[in-house]
């Protein structure tokens, strides 16, 4: 994914699209999820799992929208 598409993403992402963002299968992320073992904040809402874009992008170095706009210039 490049930056933009990475920028452009919804507020919570379903986890084969997580793991895309990461660079792994569906498979393997959902295996992470299932450990334990994923690397940002994981959502349960009954059967759904959700992964939150904003700590994702953290993770990844890149700076959520929100985050961008903080900034005020004089």
């Amino acid at each position: 994914m490049t930056h933009d598409e990475l920028l452009a993403l919804p507020p919570v992402l379903d986890v084969p699209t997580a793991g895309r963002v990461l660079g792994v299968g569906r498979s393997l992320a959902y295996e992470l999820v299932r450990t334990g073992a994923w690397p940002t904040t994981v959502l349960r809402i009954g059967k759904l799992i959700k992964i939150p874009t904003a700590p994702l992008l953290r993770l990844l170095g890149a700076t959520p929208p929100a985050d961008r706009s903080g900034a005020q210039g004089s």
